[in-house]
């Protein structure tokens, strides 16, 4: 009788680490921190808030970038490993917010310098890309285009 007890008066404890462990393994994003949190790739401090992007694995690891190239060419270089829950771009009209690369309207414009150089912006629609690029010149990649513009 007192092992019943015992195993009930545990059974809180025992459901509150359950539900812990099964809230890790939902992937979620999660926000960068400008000026604090660092590159995965170049290992720079992320600091323009129009260019952070964000990789969530399927197992819910967080790697954050500073830039579309830098997360692009990690992409590149890490081929065949652990796939991705979420791959998200900052929309440059809308500093700090996510969205998902596949979309993303990606703009590549030397009018629009991004923190590594390879004039890389991402926007949540297309119609205030174009309003940039008829501003800027430029050309529209997809996020296929974007992947292999960085192995190069």
């Amino acid at each position: 009788m007192k092992k019943i007890i015992d195993t009930l008066k545990a059974a809180p404890l025992l459901l509150l680490l359950l539900a812990l462990g099964l809230a890790a393994c939902n992937p979620e994003p999660q926000p960068i921190v400008y000026g604090a949190d660092g590159c995965e790739h170049c290992k720079m401090t992320i600091s323009d808030a129009r260019y952070g992007t964000e990789l969530v694995t399927k197992k819910g690891k967080v790697f954050k970038f500073d830039s579309i190239e830098c997360m692009a060419s990690y992409l590149n270089e890490k081929e065949g490993g652990e796939a991705a829950a979420f791959t998200m771009v900052t929309s440059f009209e809308q500093p700090e917010k996510l969205i998902g690369v596949e979309s993303a309207v990606i703009l590549r414009s030397e009018g629009l310098p991004s923190p590594m150089g390879m004039y890389l912006t991402a926007f949540e629609s297309r119609e205030v890309a174009k309003q940039y690029q008829s501003e800027v010149g430029g050309d529209f990649l997809s996020w296929n285009e974007t992947l292999a513009l960085n192995k190069k």
